[in-house]
């Protein structure tokens, strides 16, 4: 008789527990500004059809160090790229637009030259998605994201 109330309660527990993110990602690409450049960024719209998560960390093979960056204005109108130690929100059924001039993940200290049509891996840690692994192209011949202009002002 003990195994029904301790079924019903498993089943019931099941009903009541949160439904995770489900994440996906979109046009993602990776760059640097020369060949030989020791830093380098991943851009990519990071989709989620879940509950709300945060993008919490992001770490790769590719660099000594791997960090979540964007860039603010100083107060007078300088932009300057800046860590973003507790990440970004990621809303639910919402995105994050990781793009030049804006959220992105900052790759420093490169293990080797970045080159077009290389694939860097880049691990994106959630707080409720868990680890998420994106294969990103290398691509140093784009100028933009997703072919939309990204300006001060958008």
């Amino acid at each position: 008789m003990l195994k029904t109330p301790l079924l019903a309660g498993a089943i019931a527990l099941g009903f009541v527990l949160p439904a995770f993110a489900e994440i996906t990602i979109e046009d993602a690409y990776a760059r640097s500004a020369s060949p030989m450049a020791k830093t380098g960024a991943a851009f990519m719209m990071i989709h989620n059809s879940g509950e709300a998560d945060r993008l919490v960390g992001a770490a790769s093979d590719a660099a000594a160090r791997t960090e979540l960056h964007t860039h603010l204005d100083d107060g007078n109108g300088v932009m300057r790229m800046v860590h973003v130690e507790e990440g970004f929100e990621l809303p639910a059924d919402g995105m994050i637009a990781m793009q030049r001039g804006g959220k992105h993940v900052m790759l420093m200290g490169l293990s080797a030259p970045m080159e077009q049509g290389a694939t860097v891996v880049i691990t994106l840690t959630f707080e409720k998605a868990g680890d998420v692994v994106v294969e990103v192209p290398v691509d140093l011949e784009r100028q933009d994201h997703g072919g939309m202009k990204h300006g001060m002002g958008n």
